[in-house]
């Protein structure tokens, strides 16, 4: 079990930016390897106890490394702080700690305490325990890393994660509701019509208002729900999935089913590996009505506006109620969620002879309506190289046509294999741990380390993938190895793009059946074709621009206008303590949130957040 903790402890997607890679050694290797796991973690979590409970800030930072970290999502203080060293431990606890205590939790073979390989290459060797932790406000978990330094045990990380509210429990188990008042009851509704009430917020309002019912707005209202908050969802699609049932005709998720779980209900075990687009969209439909979910589809903001004063918004909502008609209602919610998606506007290039294009499509990827089988074959030209470009060139060779990807800068490339065996494997696996679980695990890594560890497992995944890479570089396919050779996940959230993962594609290209365009781009769309930037043409009759999506500020700002745009901050990127700017945390403007990212992001930092909100409509954050 040590072995394979310390291989997927590192499958976490994130980029730590200006973070000094030298500036995170691995711990010292534990030299005892028959030291008692269980004593080492009692003794570490004895000492924490007695520092808290003397206020003996001093006494517990000496607990770490000179260099070690505190990792912290709500639990020492509201919002997400990572400080490292033992000055920065100090004086972030001086000024706030919620936490009272810490407990050992063994209470699966995964949280017991054991010896683990910190690194991929198993040259650094400590203890890791999970624990349960107590605050003022609530209740959580927490995953400590021992490591042995001049024959003493030092903690290098440690990471607590706020999971519950003391009065606001979530109401599963033993908790849950009965659902039906037995007796006599004159007048009493039944469920329906409590639900009917419920999602027309008849006689009330909402406090939270999410737009967006993707995978970012359905996990955030599913905890805020948990927490007794009155929520509602706006959407302008039709139905529930339609941002994912729109989506390109072979769209087919390239995660696995096991890391994609989503909050209080993982999908079954009949389900595919791999999803596609029209089943997840199914599931997205049936997910918001299973949970009782408040979600208004063909639905659009009018207007917002924030009251500094009041400390709340003024929203008008144009609704197309299901029966056809159009309502508009006003609120006044404490709160706003956007949860659009991890990107904002499509970024679609405005190149001179648009206007002149004589063929039969020119769109960019997110408005691709899939490829239509023609009895003569079509010449397209696809502007793009990461996932949606590959998938949407693999559709129209499938469909007979001759196809041509332009690929201007390089691509990280990681086989669809490799991602399962090498960045998620065992954590996320069929019969793995619980997704919960795991995500302690692995966002339980400051983010320097993470970064570190990407860039050993890169190391270990291109030599899986060696004649896949080789052959791609000797079609003229332009290769990278991500951000300080990090791979894919240290690439996804620094760029938010320019990887793949490969599902077929890539043997395509390597056998020429896709051809490919590198280092050039397109400085002209003629009648039938495109023009590069060395002079040379295509010839095509449709044309695709895979070229991906500006940052969510453009869609706030579409949406919410300038001043609200102003006032936050950036979104995505690092700060100094290698903590997400901008998501999941405060944004800069008061009541107002962005939730994003994939559905395991989702899934973890919806209670993150969802905390928060609660923390602050109760009067908690003080």
């Amino acid at each position: 079990m040590s072995g394979a903790i310390q291989q997927t402890a590192s499958s976490q997607r994130i980029e730590p930016g200006s973070v000094d890679l030298k500036a995170t050694p691995w711990p010292a290797s534990a030299k005892n390897l028959g030291a008692d796991a269980t004593a080492i973690a009692e003794t570490v979590v004895n000492a924490l106890n007695e520092a808290l409970a003397n206020k003996q800030y001093d006494d517990l930072a000496n607990i770490f490394l000179e260099d070690g970290f505190w990792r912290d999502h709500n639990a020492l203080s509201w919002g997400l702080r990572s400080p490292q060293g033992r000055n920065a431990i100090r004086s972030f606890l001086e000024t706030r700690c919620n936490l009272t205590r810490v407990d050992v939790d063994a209470s699966s073979p995964l949280r017991n305490p054991q010896l683990a390989n910190f690194a991929p290459a198993g040259d650094a060797t400590g203890f890791s325990f999970f624990i349960k932790l107590t605050t003022k406000y609530g209740r959580g978990r927490g995953v400590v890393r021992v490591a042995e330094k001049d024959d003493q045990y030092k903690i290098w990380t440690l990471f607590t994660t706020l999971e519950e509210l003391v009065g606001h429990e979530e109401p599963l188990g033993l908790k849950r509701p009965n659902g039906v008042e037995h007796g006599e009851k004159p007048g009493r509704e039944n469920w329906l019509e409590r639900r009917e009430e419920d999602v027309d917020f008849v006689g009330r309002e909402p406090a939270v208002l999410i737009i967006g019912a993707g995978q970012g707005g359905l996990t955030a209202h599913a905890r805020l729900k948990m927490l007794n908050v009155p929520t509602l969802i706006i959407d302008g699609n039709d139905a529930v999935g339609d941002n994912w049932r729109k989506r390109y005709h072979q769209l087919v998720l390239h995660d696995p089913v096991w890391y994609d779980h989503m909050p209080y209900l993982d999908f079954p075990d009949f389900w595919p590996v791999f999803t596609p687009k029209d089943k997840l969209a199914d599931w997205f439909d049936a997910y918001a009505k299973m949970l009782d979910l408040n979600v208004w589809m063909k639905s659009k903001l009018l207007s917002s506006s924030w009251d500094d004063n009041q400390n709340q918004w003024t929203v008008t909502i144009e609704r197309v109620r299901p029966s056809g008609k159009t309502e508009t209602r006003t609120f006044h919610p404490k709160h706003i969620i956007q949860a659009t998606g991890a990107s904002g506007k499509m970024k679609l290039p405005t190149v001179p002879g648009m206007e002149n294009f004589k063929g039969s499509l020119l769109c960019h990827s997110s408005e691709f309506p899939g490829v239509v089988k023609t009895e003569t074959p079509k010449k397209v030209v696809v502007v793009g190289a990461c996932n949606s470009a590959h998938d949407i060139c693999q559709d129209y060779f499938e469909k007979g046509h001759s196809v041509t990807m332009v690929q201007r800068s390089s691509t990280c490339v990681i086989s669809s294999d490799a991602l399962l065996k090498i960045m998620l494997y065992p954590l996320y696996s069929d019969g793995g741990p619980p997704a919960e679980d795991s995500d302690i695990w692995l966002w339980g890594w400051p983010s320097s380390v993470l970064k570190r560890i990407q860039t050993e497992l890169t190391i270990l995944q291109r030599k899986l993938d060696e004649p896949l890479l080789s052959g791609l570089a000797h079609a003229g396919f332009a290769l990278d190895a991500g951000p300080d050779e990090g791979g894919l996940f240290n690439k996804y959230l620094q760029r938010g793009g320019g990887y793949y993962i490969d599902v077929g594609t890539s043997q395509l290209i390597i056998d020429g059946k896709i051809a490919i365009k590198q280092g050039q781009e397109v400085t002209e769309i003629l009648a039938r074709g495109v023009r590069f930037g060395d002079g040379s043409e295509l010839e095509a009759d449709e044309i695709v621009f895979a070229t991906g999506y500006d940052n969510m500020r453009t869609q706030a700002r579409a949406i919410f206008g300038d001043e609200l745009a102003d006032r936050v901050g950036d979104i995505w990127g690092w700060d100094a303590e290698g903590e997400m700017r901008g998501i999941w945390t405060g944004s800069g403007h008061p009541g107002f949130w962005f939730h994003g990212g994939n559905l395991a992001m989702c899934r973890y930092y919806s209670r993150v957040l969802a905390l928060q909100i609660k923390a602050k409509l109760e009067g908690l954050d003080g």
